[in-house]
């Protein structure tokens, strides 16, 4: 991943993070290596993950199982920070996500909104567009046949979020 793109990571056996910015980057960063260990200590026992449109996941057992396929071999998750800001316990992100399965590469924008209480996170909500996804799976499932067409990982800041170059070779 881009370090200048990459959200902060932190061990399990190091000290958790209390800034609210610092507490979504961890959590994030965990989820790109399926450290569900950083991930649950980052989460509050009442959590509310809200994928707008979608079913409301309440309490953090339920969000981790959510979260737990992220683990399963040939499954992969990465995220490109694009903007970040911290008003508060409340932290805005812009950002490109990757779902990979197997050589299924799907990248799309997202809006995420956390709320942070006491160094855990209280509330996940993240909006996305439906066509955008639809656009990225079909460009994945296109780039897993023809590799050229697969998308690239975005390497800037200012790169549109969402919108990546195709993979060279």
């Amino acid at each position: 991943m881009t370090s200048a793109l990459a959200p902060t990571a932190i061990t399990a056996d190091g000290p958790l993070p209390t800034d609210p910015q610092a507490v979504v980057e961890a959590f994030l960063a965990a989820g790109t290596t399926a450290d569900m260990t950083v991930a649950s200590a980052l989460l509050a026992d009442d959590i509310v993950y809200v994928n707008v449109g979608m079913p409301t996941v309440r309490g953090r057992d339920r969000v981790l199982k959510v979260l737990s396929g992220l683990g399963r071999p040939g499954v992969g998750f990465e995220v490109y920070l694009h903007a970040i800001s911290a008003a508060g316990g409340t932290v805005l992100t812009e950002r490109t996500d990757v779902l990979t399965f197997g050589p299924v590469r799907m990248q799309f924008w997202v809006a995420g909104r956390f709320d942070v209480v006491d160094g855990e996170i209280t509330l996940w909500r993240d909006a996305f567009d439906y066509v955008d996804i639809l656009r990225a799976t079909v460009r994945g499932l296109l780039g897993a046949v023809v590799p050229p067409l697969r998308p690239a990982a975005p390497t800037s800041v200012s790169a549109a979020p969402g919108k990546r170059p195709l993979a060279r070779g």
